[in-house]
C-alpha cells in the first residue's frame, strides 16, 4: 500500500491513473473544478477550457444541473448547486470521526480560546480532518477539513511530513511542490529539513507567518508511528504576537491534548488496526 501511494502517475487523488479511466467523468470533475474556481461561465466558454465541442460540453452540463450540481441562472451562466454543500458536509463527517473527537477538541478551544485542528494523512495527502474555531484565532477561510495544500507552509503539514522517512518525505514535496504561500514561505527542501529537525527537538513543529502573514500555528503528534493513514496529528492556530508569548504552554497544552485524542482514534480505526501512539 505505502509503495502504491509513492509510485506511478496521478491526478488529484492519490491512485495511479486507471487504464479503464472514463473521460466522461474526468470531464464532469474538470468543469466542476472550473465552476468553482471561475462561477458565472457559460457553456461555451467552458467547452473552450476544456478544449471540448459545446454540444458535448452541454449534455455534461445538463446532467450535473439535474442532479444539483451546478445551477443555471436566467442569463446562462452557471454556478455550484446545493448538492456540492451536501457532499462537503458527507466528507467532513466522515473524517472527523466520532463526536467524541469533536467534543475533545471544543474541550481545548474552550480553555485556550484558539483554533484547533486535526490532521491525517488521507489517501497519502496531509489532510485536515477536523476543525474547532477559536474566538482568539484570525479565520483561516482555507483550512477547513478535507484542505491538502501547503503541507510545507503549516505546522500541521510539517508535523505529518516529519513522521515520513526521508525518502518518502521528499517524494511527497517533489509531487506536490512547495510554493511560496507569504515571503517567509519555505520553498527549499534543506531549508525545510532544518527547520523539522529543530521541531521534533522542542516537541512541537511551528510556522510564524509562513502560511498567511501574522499568523503563528504549532503542532504535535497525536499518533506518530504505525500505517501511513493511522498517523494524526494536531495542531492550533494564533496571532503570532500571542504565540511568541506563549510557545512553551502552547505546546504543553497541544500534547495534553494529543493524550486525550490518541486513544478515540485508535477506537475509531478499522476493525483490527491497532496504531501505536
Amino acid at each position: 500500500m505505502i509503495e502504491q501511494w509513492l509510485t506511478g502517475p496521478r491526478g488529484r487523488g492519490s491512485a495511479p491513473a486507471p487504464r479503464d479511466l472514463v473521460q466522461s467523468v474526468r470531464r464532469a470533475v474538470q468543469l466542476m473544478e472550473i465552476i468553482g474556481s471561475e462561477p458565472g461561465l457559460t457553456v461555451k466558454q467552458m467547452a473552450r477550457r476544456l478544449e471540448l465541442n459545446p454540444t458535448t460540453a452541454y449534455h455534461l452540463i445538463r446532467t450535473l444541473v439535474y442532479e444539483g450540481y451546478l445551477i443555471r441562472d436566467d442569463l446562462g451562466n452557471y454556478t455550484m448547486g446545493p448538492a456540492v454543500s451536501d457532499r462537503f458536509r458527507d466528507l467532513a463527517r466522515t473524517l472527523r470521526g466520532p463526536d467524541t473527537i469533536t467534543v475533545a477538541l471544543r474541550r481545548a478551544v474552550v480553555e485556550s480560546g484558539y483554533s484547533h485542528y486535526l490532521a491525517k494523512l488521507v489517501g497519502g495527502r496531509v489532510t485536515i480532518t477536523a476543525v474547532v474555531e477559536g474566538p482568539y484565532s484570525p479565520w483561516l477561510e482555507d483550512l477547513v477539513p478535507g484542505f491538502d495544500d501547503g503541507a510545507h507552509a503549516t505546522a500541521l503539514g510539517k508535523a505529518l511530513l516529519g513522521l515520513l522517512e526521508p525518502h518518502r518525505r521528499e517524494r511527497y514535496l517533489k509531487e506536490s511542490g512547495m510554493r511560496p504561500f507569504t515571503d517567509a514561505t519555505l520553498t527549499d527542501p534543506l531549508a525545510l529539513e532544518a527547520d523539522l529537525a529543530g521541531g521534533r527537538k522542542r516537541g512541537m513543529q511551528i510556522e510564524t507567518g509562513q502560511y498567511r502573514p501574522g499568523v503563528a500555528c504549532g503542532a504535535v503528534p497525536v499518533i506518530g508511528d504505525g500505517e501511513l493513514d493511522q498517523l494524526a496529528v494536531l495542531g492550533c492556530a494564533l496571532p503570532i504576537r500571542d504565540f511568541m508569548h506563549s510557545a512553551k504552554q502552547l505546546r504543553d497544552r497541544l500534547q495534553s491534548t494529543a493524550r486525550v485524542l490518541a486513544p478515540l482514534l485508535v477506537r475509531a480505526a478499522p476493525a483490527g488496526v491497532e496504531p501505536a501512539a
